[in-house]
């Protein structure tokens, strides 16, 4: 009884731990995503300012294209990470499942045993009468 109360809350602990890296990538996304959208107005901005917006131009700004670099750099990590998310929400997926299993299991063996107490009771009974 109690190892299996022992596996019910170390699949519960996965579970939450699958939620939370699930979240914690879904955060970040939103971040770089965050990061990536000022990175295009910046690099808008001086492109403006300069009154030059193509990249290959010898006299483009310098700071536009360490920009442009660092948001290419932001919107591959974030490619990335949406694979990441497909995974992490495959691993949640099986991990809840998991969980469903042996509860499900708990709860069908602790109703065989209620059911093995009430007949050998029963049986008391009988046998006292």
């Amino acid at each position: 009884m109690k190892s299996r109360d022992t596996l019910i809350r170390l699949k519960r602990f996965q579970v939450e731990e699958k939620r939370r890296r699930l979240a914690q990538i879904e955060m970040m996304i939103s971040e770089f995503t965050r990061m990536a959208t000022d990175l295009d107005r910046e690099i808008g901005a001086e492109e403006q300012r300069t009154n030059n917006i193509d990249p290959t131009h010898f006299a483009y700004s310098t700071y536009a294209r360490a920009a442009r670099v660092r948001r290419d750099n932001l919107k591959t990590s974030i490619g990335e990470l949406r694979a990441q998310v497909d995974d992490a929400k495959s691993a949640l997926e099986d991990a809840t499942a998991e969980l469903a299993k042996v509860q499900n299991l708990d709860g069908r063996e602790k109703g065989l045993d209620a059911r093995e107490r009430d007949l050998a009771s029963q049986g008391l009974r009988h046998a006292q009468a």
